[in-house]
């Protein structure tokens, strides 16, 4: 069986995480969640004063950026990957509404994305790695043998991100949390670098009314499809 480069794409809360890192589990691939290195880099600018209520101070986290190491650890408990923002796991952090509301926006950076690019493409390199994101399939990775396209309807991704955050014991609204995801799908779909777009070779997946096994048992199949060959 042959190694591959599989590329998750598709909106964000719709569940890609969660498959990408099942399947790496389940297949001996490393998982790398690009998503959560740019929510890294938006905790790091939180942290050092450069996101107000004026905005990004571009200029200050460019300066900074060679100051973040993003690495991510095999947490034995769960089996999965945490991240870690320069030696610490800030994998709770990351995935907080304050963290939410700034990654879009942080992300249309163009001196951020060629960073995390570069770091992603070296992360990959000797094949065998899942990774999900945005433009895996169509920028970091367009020659990856396999690209899957996730969806899902704007308020069955509002759920699950309202469930997961509740099951954190976070307070949040629902309403807020459905704006969000509507407004980080407008900014990652228009953007001018890298936006969200479904690669021409990409299977598509709309996960609205699939169970996390269901998801899981057609991620394999596909794998398998392409892999086995």
């Amino acid at each position: 069986m042959k190694l591959i480069t599989i590329a998750i794409d598709g909106h964000s809360s719709c569940g890609k995480s969660t498959m990408a890192k099942d399947l790496a589990k389940e297949i001996g691939y490393i998982y790398i969640d690009t998503g959560a290195m740019y929510r890294a880099v938006t905790l790091f600018a939180l942290q050092n004063g450069l996101i107000s209520e004026a905005g990004i101070d571009e200029d200050g986290l460019r300066q900074h950026l060679p100051e973040v190491m993003i690495t991510f650890r095999l947490n034995e408990e769960t089996g999965r990957p945490d991240t870690y923002l320069n030696g610490i796991c800030v994998e709770r952090e990351i995935r907080s509404m304050e963290v939410s509301n700034y990654v879009s926006p942080i992300a249309t950076l163009g001196f951020v994305r060629e960073a995390m690019v570069d770091l992603q493409r070296l992360m990959g390199a000797a094949k065998g790695v899942i990774m999900d994101g945005r433009d895996i399939g169509t920028v970091v990775f367009p020659d990856a043998e396999l690209k899957v396209f996730v969806t899902a309807s704007v308020d069955v991704r509002a759920q699950r991100r309202y469930d997961e955050l509740t099951a954190k014991g976070e307070a949040c609204n629902f309403d807020e949390i459905r704006a969000n995801v509507m407004e980080r799908d407008r900014i990652d779909s228009t953007r001018a670098i890298s936006p969200l777009r479904q690669a021409e070779d990409a299977i598509v997946l709309d996960n609205s009314h699939m169970t996390i096994p269901e998801q899981k048992a057609w991620l394999l199949e596909q794998y398998h499809r392409v892999a086995d060959e």
